[in-house]
């Protein structure tokens, strides 16, 4: 599964990876090495990210519409 990431957001990603190398590791990495560690986590990540993600509004619609049911839901009058 691939998915592309417009580029301003791409490199707005690239730049909070340089800061993160900075912060926790004290290293400077080049844009060029922060797209290659972005597009290896998009590539290793991301599927299973969707998937969860996929998941989680699957199981909160089922709910919305488990709760439907009881909102909605009139009695028949009986004879």
């Amino acid at each position: 599964m691939t998915f592309e990431i417009d580029e301003e957001r791409k490199e707005r990603l690239i730049s909070q990876l340089q800061e993160f190398f900075l912060d926790q590791f004290g290293e400077e990495i080049s844009p060029f090495r922060a797209e290659q560690v972005l597009d290896f986590s998009s590539e290793a990540l991301g599927p299973q990210i969707y998937n969860q993600a996929v998941q989680d509004a699957r199981k909160y619609m089922q709910q919305q519409l488990d709760d439907l049911d009881g909102e909605v839901y009139k009695t028949e009058p009986t004879r």
